[in-house]
């Protein structure tokens, strides 16, 4: 899967989750800071993540995902 094909989807999940424009994501775009995410909606974003993807995100991983880029990246670097 391309860096755009997994950006994509998981724009599309961040837009349906906290129900934000989707055209108003991008990688620099904040977990906590742009979209107010607590740690409920946080966890419940990487289980869909861990769903869509097909791989597990460890805890410890998982906190040190700030931005939609670096989610991205690690889906990327992680995937099976």
């Amino acid at each position: 899967m391309t860096e755009q094909e997994i950006f994509n989807k998981i724009a599309d999940m961040i837009a349906e989750r906290f129900e934000i424009d989707r055209d108003k994501i991008t990688n620099d775009l904040n977990f906590q800071n742009d979209l107010d995410a607590d740690s409920i909606d946080f966890v419940e974003l990487v289980m869909d993540m861990e769903d869509t993807f097909g791989s597990e995100i460890p805890d410890d991983e998982a906190e040190k995902l700030q931005t939609v880029g670096e989610a991205v990246n690690y889906v990327k670097e992680h995937q099976n």
